[in-house]
């Protein structure tokens, strides 16, 4: 099978001349069919539609009017992104035969910046209930053992990168969901500032904790692919009216002289990860302390006080968002989306109120905290991938989130694979910079992923093949 590029490679080669889209395009193709039986990261392959973008990025590239570095790259959707003519599902039976009118503003920039798209990707239902049985679809495998779990919801953009079915994707991250996805399947994928990135034409969960952001196989990927994806749209009631940054110009030009602080409190007492991750963490710090950073320690407030205030407004926003199809059409929905957000139902107004004023606190404090660093480490997640069927109803409340506490501040997060651990299954870590301060995480980023080589190993998909 043709080799797996990433969008940066794809981009060079393209553009001198060197790879076809189309060709690129089929080699996709025949990596989905060779696998998505076992992995289901599609809901909806766009097979015709693929080629047909991908003729048409060709006949640009060869008449000398490539759009840019996205002309001619396979890419997905999350199936909560709306797709002009082209079922968006949300993965539940209540949209199962929902065809919208019109493009999500990022798809319609993607489609703009001449990616191909290769399909809708699987995700947990409504971005929430997952992994799930009893749905339409199934609920998307890892690549790395498809025994495993993807973690959610963007669980399809993360097995369909992971694997090379599309060399970058959209995900949507309310608590951990670009993130989470990206840890497991051991890819990149960033959590932009809030209102960076339009959510116009995107499912919503939470409206004032949803973000929209990509998940590539780099974190220079995920630079390219922001790039044609963030910018103020009036569509999007948070959206931000500022001129876009240029993420791409800075990497490659190291970490030396920047301050990085770790909040090791978070990940060794708050939610203590496995042995791999930690070790994975530590040596990312003993790369950036080797290439010139200063490390420092950071103290927040003890994790479970986000976790707790982005719980509650989360579950209290998210049943506001269905509390009528609740009512008519309860049985319609999955089992652990039903029961996880009925939740919702019984959170009282004060309980919201009071969450709502402790989240401008904990903003305060965590601005404070970054005054003196560019960049602050934890851990995106604490363990490997748990096998599929042993993931808990309620494993959410057990242990407070990692993730969440950027959600519930707004600030730029990303996941970054730091190796493999357990059972060959990934680790990663996670850096936080200050808002709209993306160049700084990509930077700092792809400086640890040159350094520390972990982008040279992908899934054999053995394991896949032999399952299927």
């Amino acid at each position: 099978m043709d080799p797996v590029f990433t969008i940066a490679e794809a981009a060079k080669l393209i553009a001198a001349k060197q790879l076809s889209p189309v060709e690129l395009t089929k080699g996709c193709i025949a990596r989905m069919k060779a696998h998505d039986d076992t992995l289901h990261a599609f809901i909806l392959p766009t097979e015709e539609r693929a080629l047909a973008d991908a003729r048409a990025a060709e006949a640009r590239v060869m008449a000398g009017s490539a759009i840019g570095p996205l002309d001619g790259i396979p890419i997905g959707h999350k199936d909560i992104y709306n797709t002009a003519g082209i079922r968006t599902t949300g993965h539940s039976r209540l949209l199962e035969d929902n065809v919208p009118a019109q493009d999500a503003t990022t798809v319609r920039k993607w489609a703009e910046a001449g990616t191909v798209l290769m399909g809708k990707l699987s995700t947990h239902e409504f971005a929430m209930g997952g992994p799930s049985f009893d749905l339409p679809w199934p609920p998307a495998r890892n690549p790395w053992n498809p025994e495993h779990f993807t973690s959610g919801s963007s669980s399809g953009t993360g097995a369909a990168v992971a694997s090379g079915m599309i060399l970058g994707g959209t995900g949507s991250d309310t608590g951990g969901s670009i993130r989470g996805p990206a840890a497991l399947c051991g890819i990149a994928g960033i959590k932009p500032t809030y209102g960076l990135v339009s959510r116009a034409g995107v499912l919503p969960l939470s409206f004032s904790m949803d973000h929209a952001g990509p998940m590539a196989w780099t974190v220079e990927d995920c630079a390219l692919l922001l790039q044609a994806m963030a910018g103020y749209d009036a569509a999007d009631p948070a959206s931000a009216d500022r001129p876009v940054a240029d993420f791409v110009s800075d990497i490659g030009k190291g970490v030396k002289g920047m301050r990085i602080g770790v909040v090791r409190h978070f990940f060794e007492t708050d939610n203590p990860v496995s042995p791999a991750t930690l070790v994975g963490i530590n040596h990312a710090l003993e790369v950036f302390e080797h290439l010139g950073a200063a490390i420092s320690e950071v103290k927040l407030s003890p994790m479970v006080e986000y976790h707790a205030c982005g719980s509650i407004i989360l579950t209290s926003e998210a049943y506001a968002v269905h509390e009528p199809w609740l009512k008519t059409r309860f049985n319609d929905y999955g089992e652990l989306f039903r029961d996880r957000l009925a939740l919702g139902g019984f959170i009282r107004a004060t309980d919201y109120v009071q969450a709502m004023r402790r989240r401008r606190t904990l903003c305060e404090e965590l601005k404070t905290a970054m005054a003196g660093c560019d960049i602050l480490v934890s851990a995106s997640q604490a363990t490997e991938a748990p096998k599929i069927t042993e993931v808990p109803k309620w494993g959410t409340m057990e242990k407070p989130s990692l993730t969440i506490p950027f959600n519930l501040t707004g600030y730029p997060a990303m996941s970054v694979c730091t190796g493999l651990g357990a059972g060959g299954l990934p680790v990663s870590m996670q850096l936080v910079a200050r808002p709209f301060a993306e160049a700084t995480l990509f930077q700092v980023g792809h400086a640890y992923e040159m350094a520390a080589g972990t982008r040279k190993r992908r899934p054999t998909m053995a394991l896949a093949e032999a399952a299927g």
